[in-house]
């Protein structure tokens, strides 16, 4: 039985021995003022005094009456004092687990503001199998998540709040905020607690993006005009729309498109792309390469194109293929 049934059937019990005094002492003559007063002082072993003599049977009355009702104020008594030290002790013992889940973390990706665009983007991350943190200041909005899903409610405005969610091993960082103005003060503070750490910040106006980037955010996303612009794609080549789009976002599916960063003294450092031949060894195809990261991407790399250290390849694969990619680059 949970707290409020017992709460509930506590007071019940308290307000059937109430009616059952009041009952008995209008039996003995009292008037409902004075039975009512009489049930209460007894009930709650005040004793001030006896409205009216008593006779034998009000006096036998009134012992059962104290034995019944005093035993069930005590009941009351425990029962709510059960109640509140088991719901806060609960959920202090919730929260300690919660941090601790949260300080174990490592490569998980922090989504601060768990509204449509939050709760999409953290949707998609855990059908991906990634460990994320979702950050909100209004409670309410983790009532249908799953108990198991890391959150924490507090301002992602302060360091602390951030410090707490594990900035310092996180993967990367959403802001989706209700206001721009929000979203470019946490940019700042995450990029000041983790220079490293990947910044995705929700754009709500176009004008603000560039402010974003600036603040430090790695991409700044406006979802209107990209939501337009997929539509605009969908309209005018729907199977290319349809093919990137498949890529990008279908958990069923095998293959996928994927980043692979080329690690100093792998097998990739230093090499022609056509000496690797990447196609015949993993099966994965290298659609562009970034020779670094202020570099633009070039598609449809040619043969003679050597990877220096710190190049990105961005290849189509299946899951095995990547990895036999990833295993080459590590």
């Amino acid at each position: 039985m949970n707290s409020v049934r017992r709460i509930g059937l506590a007071l019940t019990a308290l307000a059937v021995v109430t009616v059952f005094g009041t009952i008995g002492y209008l039996c003995l003559g009292f008037t409902f003022l004075e039975e009512l007063y009489q049930t209460v002082t007894t009930v709650a072993t005040v004793g001030f005094r006896e409205v009216r003599p008593l006779g034998p049977a009000g006096q036998v009355f009134t012992m059962v009456l104290i034995v019944v009702g005093v035993g069930t104020v005590l009941y009351n008594l425990g029962v709510i004092l059960e109640a509140v030290t088991e719901g806060h002790l609960r959920l202090q013992l919730e929260r300690r687990r919660m941090d601790a889940h949260i300080a174990a973390l490592r490569g998980h990706v922090i989504i601060c503001g768990y509204g449509r665009v939050g709760r999409a983007a953290a949707d998609f991350l855990l059908l991906s199998g990634e460990q994320v943190v979702l950050v909100d200041n209004d409670p309410t909005r983790f009532d249908e998540l799953d108990p198991a899903t890391p959150r924490l409610v507090g301002d992602v405005n302060d360091d602390r709040t951030l410090v707490a969610a594990g900035i310092e091993h996180a993967r990367a960082v959403i802001v989706s905020l209700e206001s721009d103005a929000d979203t470019v003060y946490t940019t700042l503070s995450a990029r000041a607690l983790r220079p490293d750490v990947v910044i995705m910040a929700r754009a709500r106006t176009t004008g603000s993006k560039s402010k974003l980037e600036l603040a430090g955010a790695t991409r700044a996303v406006n979802p209107q005009r990209s939501g337009g612009r997929r539509l605009a794609a969908f309209a005018l080549q729907p199977d290319v729309a349809e093919f990137l789009d498949v890529v990008m976002h279908e958990e069923n599916l095998d293959w996928r498109v994927q980043q692979v960063l080329a690690a100093a003294g792998s097998e990739l450092d230093g090499r022609r792309l056509g000496d690797l031949d990447l196609r015949t060894r993993t099966g994965a195809l290298v659609l562009a390469v970034r020779r670094s990261p202020e570099a633009p991407f070039e598609p449809n790399p040619p043969d003679d194109l050597v990877v220096p250290a710190g190049a990105l390849l961005i290849a189509l694969g299946t899951q095995a293929e990547l990895s036999l990619l990833s295993a080459l680059a590590g």
